[in-house]
């Protein structure tokens, strides 16, 4: 407790509640810009901190950080563009709802879900934060391919009604994340000679390709129906989820909280993973999963839940033990350094006020960015009643700059180009662009920490039970895989019931 009160009377002073708020405001509009991620809205506000006191620093810096992964929900629900990688699952229920005349709401139960996922993740930090660090220095390679290969597993089972599609969409995924220089050999691997591509195919580009492009050359071959963007449908534009429907999530909030918690905890994890294991662990449990990607409020509280509760994660290893968990966390160290914040486990007793100022900003940061990030979404809420013929070309500028502001690379704008067209096919012909998303962010990681683990045990694969964290793991692989075949005969059995009962 001396901790907590050390941290509110180090941040609760006038000049550090403006910086919080303004931080606040630059994260959520630099968030919900494509090609801006968390990483780079740090680096756009580090100048900013060079003449401030270390603490205003480390305030305004947490509040930018949080509140960068909240923006990106807002273009990904409203325009179907991703700001952030971590909101690319949030697309999936978001936009359907949009197209629904429902964007208040979709975006009410997103930004609520997102400050949530901050607090949560921000307390148990708080609380937690010792044995949190002795948990995440026992993950090694095993572990780290357990968790990446959870998520991929999980994410095949999703499309019930075309899982040889989802299925074959997971495996093209897996594909495209093995182009590029490899990690162990340092060999390049289906480049086709083409130097572009030995880093492999940038994720936030082909993001911004599947998702953006591909919807708008949807649209120009087939007749939407925009009406829901229509002045007549003001209401539902503004109109907010109820306290009812918030209440109803509560679970999902909690578990999402918890698990991108403990996912932005593992080095190398990040906002991304959580989101989509999240997204997927829910559209296991949800007693409704034909709703999931149909717009289902479940579905966006699950992912901006835990891609905002990935960013509280992030800091553990970061100030206990100087070990960042993600890009942003990266960052978050340059620029915490900058200012003489001493990372590790000296941190808590050389530099108490630095920790506590962290903590209790990301807490207040995430409270005001419910607020905040409402203000800036019924801004962007206006753009969606622009004409189609002109929001559709103002969608494709944005996404090419936004591509080309990520890295600077003219090629970035050709992947994304592809990957419209090929996202566009991809729709058509009915297969699962979440699974190959997936896939593709998780497939270079996944094949890196079981290569490396099984380096490090003689190539013995078994030799991973030795450690019981990975024993855990893979029992709740083979628990929710039993689960998905006892749900399916079920189901099966059910509809043949209903089919012998209607004849």
């Amino acid at each position: 407790m001396s901790l907590l009160w050390l941290g509110i009377q180090t941040i609760f002073r006038p000049d550090v509640l403006l910086w919080i708020a303004a931080g606040v405001t630059m994260g959520v509009v630099f968030g919900a810009m494509p090609g801006i991620s968390a990483t780079m809205s740090i680096v756009l506000c580090i100048s900013f901190t060079y003449s401030m006191d270390p603490v205003v620093a480390i305030a305004f810096l947490a509040a930018v950080y949080c509140a960068s992964i909240t923006g990106g929900s807002i273009t990904a629900i409203m325009f179907k563009i991703p700001g952030t990688p971590s909101s690319a699952a949030t697309v999936l229920d978001g936009y359907p709802l949009v197209q629904k005349g429902e964007a208040g709401r979709a975006l009410s139960v997103a930004l609520i879900g997102s400050a949530l996922g901050g607090l949560v993740s921000a307390i148990i930090m708080f609380l937690l934060t010792q044995p949190l660090m002795s948990l995440a220095l026992k993950f090694n390679s095993a572990e780290q391919f357990m968790v990446c290969f959870l998520g991929l597993s999980l994410l095949t089972f999703i499309d019930s009604k075309n899982k040889v599609n989802t299925f074959i969409s997971g495996l093209i995924g897996l594909f495209l994340g093995t182009v590029g220089m490899d990690r162990f050999s340092s060999v390049p691997r289906f480049t086709f000679g083409n130097s572009n591509l030995l880093d492999g195919i940038t994720e936030l580009p082909f993001m911004l390709g599947m998702f953006a492009i591909a919807e708008i050359l949807s649209n120009i071959h087939t007749y939407v129906d925009f009406s829901a963007y229509s002045k007549e449908n003001q209401a539902k534009l503004t109109k907010l989820a109820s306290f009812k429907e918030l209440w109803s999530l509560k679970w999902t909030a909690l578990r999402s909280g918890v698990l991108g918690t403990f996912v932005g905890i593992v080095p190398g994890a990040g906002a991304t993973i959580a989101s989509w294991l999240s997204y997927s662990i829910e559209s296991k449990m949800s007693k409704t999963p034909e709703l999931m990607g149909h717009g289902d409020t479940h579905g966006i509280a699950a992912s901006e839940v835990a891609n905002n509760a990935a960013t509280g994660g992030a800091m553990v290893p970061l100030l206990a033990m100087g070990i960042p968990g993600s890009n942003a966390a990266a960052m978050m160290m340059t620029a915490l350094s900058i200012h003489g914040v001493m990372m590790g486990p000296m941190l808590l007793k050389a530099q108490p006020e630095y920790l506590s100022a962290t903590f209790t900003s990301m807490i207040l940061a995430n409270i005001l960015m419910i607020f905040i990030s409402l203000l800036v979404a019924r801004v962007f809420a206006q753009v969606l009643r622009v004409p189609y013929y002109i929001l559709g070309t103002l969608i494709t500028m944005l996404a090419v700059t936004g591509c080309y502001a990520y890295q600077a690379r003219p090629f970035d704008i050709i992947i994304m180009i592809v990957g419209g067209i090929f996202g566009y096919y991809f729709k058509k012909y009915k297969f699962n662009s979440t699974a190959l998303i997936l896939g593709l962010v998780l497939g270079s990681d996944t094949e890196y920490y079981l290569r490396r683990g099984l380096k490090m045990k003689k190539y013995d694969f078994f030799r991973f039970f030795e450690r019981p964290i990975f024993a855990v793991l893979f029992g709740v692989f083979a628990v929710l895989v039993i689960y998905t075949f006892v749900r399916y005969f079920i189901d099966k059995a059910k509809a043949n019931k209903q089919q012998a009962v209607t004849k």
